[in-house]
């Protein structure tokens, strides 16, 4: 077990043919008895190892082609080291199998210090793990996740990890590599830029269906993998550093909330109008409705998040009062649900009585695929109050429901939701999209997203003087600290009044001013008294 060192080489026999190996004599120098020769032969080592599990003799560790006895003996002493980490057979044999794998790989054996450090930790001794199989072990472990965070993840290894990091082994995974995968997503997001610009069709095929990747979502890409490895870490413990964690990345500010300001409105219908004309001059004919629609909503805005102003929510408001949706609309505007919560909403959970709708499930989409579910923290699920006019908006609504239902008859679905279709099934939340895109370009809005009602309901509550815990909790944040973070819109107008009301406060003062006696002040310079 403390293993052999010896001399060879490849000369044979004259006679036999025989290879003389060892016992070749001119192995050692003419006439100088022990003294070994520095240019013949090269020196081998050999150890015996660990039997496997059920018994069987493991051939033994043979290594050659060294050229002193000093470097065959030192890798000897690694190797006899490496097996003397552990006295546990079963260690030694995994320890055994890592040796004989990474002599096969890279023709060295393992560092001592990293395969203790891995034996103190009783991490996997296993080097043949690729990011690639861990990545797809990790998804077969999350059976908890809804079905949105999986096609995340998944989308996440299909289209970086596996491409990127995915021959190179787990153990061997380091900061420079994830990095290098972000600088490789970052050039592409420049093919696709220059593709997208090109005249070129068969360019801009290439990247179909493909967008560059923004801070936002490369932050998502390196939560994902850090997540990923730190369940490496602590279940498996196939390493004890997670490169992820460390490797830096650009700010991932949220885009701040800008109101439509009469000015903003201006600049933005110029380039509305300037996109129109050119369109039209390229189609050679009248635009339809819906090139118009895609038009207004693809022309840059001041900011990704816009919101409009209480004038504007009334104005659009007004406009959707007859359709029937309407009241849908109202509790996003007002109460600020999401648009898979609204779509979501069932009648047993509205209390129409009491003013209040429980919002405890939703519809969102998985690609274009609809799918039900919970929501997704225990802060989204939440009940939320109701004022009059959007409780008088629901009833109305339960009366034009009922009546879709007699004219619908056998063919009703009784699926319990508040808002359907005109069959009584569930609606698709894209379809709820359209419509509210299709409202506001009748109404001649500046475009927001539907999602940014949700900002206006905040910004709305936040301007009336609502205490920002309340704002948290219809809104559904787990914290008010995000609600204060996230939704930091100002209206002009509440702005403005509230600069009045500092200079009204200390206009108020300067009335008794002049008669408040406040210090006694010296009679002359140098007096000290008062």
């Amino acid at each position: 077990m403390n293993g052999t060192t010896f001399k060879t080489c490849s000369c044979r026999d004259e006679a036999t043919g025989k290879r003389l190996g060892k016992a070749c004599p001119k192995l050692r120098r003419p006439g100088g008895g022990e003294w070994w020769s520095s240019t013949h032969g090269r020196w081998v080592y050999q150890l015996e190892l660990p039997a496997h599990a059920d018994g069987r003799r493991r051939n033994p560790l043979r290594r050659r082609g060294f050229a002193t006895l000093e470097e065959v003996e030192a890798k000897l002493e690694h190797a006899r080291a490496l097996l003397a980490l552990d006295e546990d057979p079963h260690i030694q044999r995994k320890i055994a199998e890592l040796m004989l794998s990474m002599l096969k790989d890279s023709k060295a054996l393992p560092a001592v210090e990293e395969v203790r450090r891995k034996v103190r930790t009783r991490q996997d001794l296993n080097p043949t793990v690729t990011v690639a199989e861990w990545m797809q072990e990790f998804l077969r472990r999350k059976r908890k996740i809804d079905a949105t965070t999986r096609r995340s993840y998944e989308a996440h290894i299909r289209l970086y990890f596996t491409p990127y990091l995915g021959d190179i082994r787990l153990d061997r995974l380091r900061v420079s590599d994830v990095a290098g995968m972000f600088d490789a997503i970052e050039e592409f997001n420049d093919v696709i830029t220059t593709a997208r610009a090109s005249g070129d069709a068969e360019q801009r095929a290439r990247v179909r269906y493909r967008r560059p990747v923004g801070a936002a979502t490369m932050h998502r890409i390196r939560a994902t993998l850090r997540h990923a490895l730190n369940i490496a870490i602590k279940q498996d413990r196939l390493i004890d550093f997670n490169p992820a964690a460390v490797v830096e990345l650009p700010d991932a500010d949220r885009p701040k909330a800008l109101v439509w300001t009469d000015e903003r409105v201006a600049d933005w219908n110029r380039h509305l109008q300037h996109r129109l004309a050119v369109e039209q001059q390229r189609r050679g004919s009248r635009l339809s409705r819906a090139s118009m629609i895609n038009v207004y909503a693809s022309v840059p805005r001041p900011s990704p998040v816009m919101v409009w102003t209480p004038s504007h929510t009334y104005v659009f408001l007004a406009k959707a009062a007859t359709h029937r949706l309407s009241a849908l609309y109202r509790l996003i505007a007002l109460r600020g649900l999401r648009r898979g919560e609204a779509v979501g909403l069932r009648w047993k959970d509205v209390d129409l009585a009491a003013g209040t709708a429980g919002v405890h499930w939703q519809i969102t989409q998985l690609g274009w695929e609809p799918v039900q579910g919970r929501p997704k923290t225990e802060a989204s699920d939440r009940t939320i109050a109701l004022d009059e006019d959007t409780v008088s908006a629901l009833r109305g609504h339960r009366k034009r429901q009922a009546a879709e239902r007699l004219a619908a008859g056998e063919a009703w679905t009784n699926s319990g939701f508040v808002f359907t279709d005109e069959i009584g099934g569930p609606l698709h939340p894209q379809q709820v999209s359209d419509q509210f895109y299709q409202l506001a370009f009748q109404v001649g809005l500046p475009p927001v997203r539907l999602h940014d009602l949700r900002h206006g309901a905040a910004s709305l509550m936040l301007a009336a003087g609502v205490d920002l815990k309340v704002v948290q909790e219809t809104l559904g944040h787990v914290s008010s600290t995000f609600t204060r973070d996230t939704y930091t819109s100002v209206y002009p107008e509440v702005a403005r009044a509230a600069a009045e009301s500092t200079a009204a406060l200390v206009n108020t003062a300067a009335a008794g001013a002049q008669t408040a006696r406040l210090i006694t002040l010296p009679t002359h310079i140098g007096d000290t008294t008062t």
